[in-house]
């Protein structure tokens, strides 16, 4: 088959993509994967995806969840390979999320079986595997040179009925860390086996749970009596069994607890693609981040009102703007109309904050009023103090502005104001995740709200959902007032800036966990 009757064939049956979704936390998904994801038409996951790479599905792809975990499979595997086969013939873009990577334990090649049997073109997008991520996020060195020469990763699946079959003598042999991954249920056959061949019953031991989230939990011991310590403590899967004398540099070595938002889960609900470096702050002090947008912002429909204004804008005095998103869409229609910042040198310029400020610079503008509190009522405040008698004020914002900002314009009558109507906020329905279950069974420790439309959003995709039970941190008045309308347990920033508003996340999150502690 020549390049182009295989170019010709792709087009026509589609493609599909192995994805390693890594051990769960969405940071630790890799660069090709997430672009990979991102131009997904169909999700093919299962259990054992982290939550926050879930968040990243684009909302346009079709999802389907085949469940798989040790002892419960929604889908059985023949069933999945089916499932990928049919989706590619129809022509359209697949990706097998898969936790881990899909090479490792994960069935990737008998997926890939019938793939190949019809000449269906694919990609493998390796994973970081959980074998080494996991003990990493609890301060164990799967290898070190003081301790090991070798790691080996070994299933400890076994089928109902059946003995293990693991060759444990050579195992031990190996003098190496071992890695056991599904093997909780084994866990009591894999130390006994372990034992049996000789390993000295105090070597050290560890049972990691959940790693790399916000839940993740260690059990260390030794060989000899890791069974009783996980009867005494219990294990929550999914969790991994290290075996080894580098188990001992957990106590030394470990960091992620050290974080100051670790064991915290936060929902940031800014608009996709405007909540990176909330999310990046956050991420930063050791927080689990699930990014779901309860808003998308887009562009209004008829821009007619601000390319007019956009013909006359020398007969402006100021512009003003009250969001990053604004002032994108203003440039993009400046351009539009075959002008550029020229056509604005006369223009001074308000921004209702650091964020918009720093929008507006991007363009090569330098704001000349920016309030002392970021809101409307405060930048109208501010105009109305700062501007000249008669000037006319430009404000291409939202369609469903702040009616404080005009409120406080108004007390100058002598101005003359256009409220330009540019983009339009629309609320959006969860993908994958069920917000309303987070919430419910603890999973969530705090959600974080940007506006008061983001608040507005997240009540309508959990209609049903007691929101007594959220504690939700806000940048700023309004959208503090806006959550605590619904009944939400609020706390406001100090500031109207991302770096206050994260500083505010773990002054919260350190306040419940030191409330616990006294319980």
């Amino acid at each position: 088959m020549t390049r182009q009757e295989k170019q010709e064939k792709t087009e026509q049956t589609g493609k599909v993509w192995l994805v390693g979704a890594g051990p769960g936390d969405a940071g630790l998904l890799t660069l090709k994967g997430a672009q990979v994801l991102e131009q997904a038409q169909v999700v093919v996951y299962d259990s054992l995806v982290g939550d926050g790479v879930l968040a990243m599905i684009p909302s346009g792809a079709e999802t389907i969840n085949v469940g798989k975990r040790a002892g419960n499979h929604t889908m059985p595997q023949e069933q999945i390979n089916q499932v990928l086969l049919e989706q590619a013939q129809r022509g359209r873009r697949v990706v097998r999320l898969k936790g881990g990577d899909p090479f490792l334990f994960g069935r990737g090649g008998e997926e890939l079986e019938l793939l190949a049997a019809h000449d269906i073109p694919y990609e493998i997008v390796p994973g970081i595997t959980s074998a080494i991520a996991v003990p990493a996020y609890n301060g164990i060195p799967v290898t070190h040179r003081d301790f090991c020469s070798s790691v080996h990763v070994i299933t400890g699946h076994q089928k109902k009925g059946e003995p293990l079959k693991i060759d444990f003598e050579a195992l031990v042999r190996t003098r190496g860390t071992l890695v056991f991954l599904m093997g909780i249920s084994a866990l009591p056959a894999i130390m006994e086996g372990l034992l049996a061949a000789g390993m000295d019953p105090e070597m050290p031991c560890a049972v990691l749970s959940r790693g790399t989230t916000a839940f993740q939990k260690c059990l260390t011991g030794a060989v000899g009596t890791m069974e009783q310590t996980v009867k005494a403590h219990g294990v929550v899967t999914p969790a991994i069994i290290v075996v080894g004398k580098v188990c001992g540099l957990h106590q030394e070595f470990a960091w992620y607890e050290k974080l100051p938002l670790a064991g915290c889960r936060v929902v940031v609900t800014r608009p996709k693609g405007r909540s990176g470096r909330m999310s990046r702050l956050l991420r930063e002090k050791g927080a689990e981040v699930l990014e779901l947008p309860s808003i998308e912002t887009v562009p209004a429909q008829d821009c007619s009102a601000l390319q007019g204004a956009l013909e006359q804008i020398s007969r402006y005095h100021w512009a003003a703007f009250t969001s990053p998103y604004g002032v994108k869409v203003f440039f993009d229609e400046l351009l539009k109309s075959r002008r550029d910042t020229r056509a604005l040198a006369h223009l001074k310029f308000a921004a209702i904050g650091e964020g918009t400020k720093k929008a507006l610079a991007e363009h090569g503008i330098l704001a000349d009023l920016l309030p002392e509190v970021y809101d409307g009522a405060h930048l109208g405040e501010a105009l109305a103090k700062t501007c000249g008698p008669n000037e006319r004020i430009l404000i291409p914002r939202a369609a469903i502005g702040s009616e404080e900002l005009i409120r406080e314009l108004s007390v100058r009558e002598d101005l003359q104001i256009e409220d330009v109507p540019i983009y339009e906020t629309n609320y959006l329905m969860p993908k994958v995740l069920e917000e309303e279950k987070l919430f419910e069974d603890g999973a969530v420790t705090l959600a974080v709200f940007t506006s008061a439309s983001t608040v507005r959003g997240f009540l309508a995709a959990v209609p049903q959902m007691d929101v007594r039970r959220v504690t939700a941190v806000c940048i700023g008045p309004q959208t503090a007032a806006e959550a605590e309308a619904a009944g939400m347990q609020t706390v406001t920033a100090p500031k109207a800036t991302m770096e206050c508003l994260a500083a505010c996340v773990e002054q919260v999150y350190l306040a419940q966990v030191q409330d616990n502690a006294g319980n």
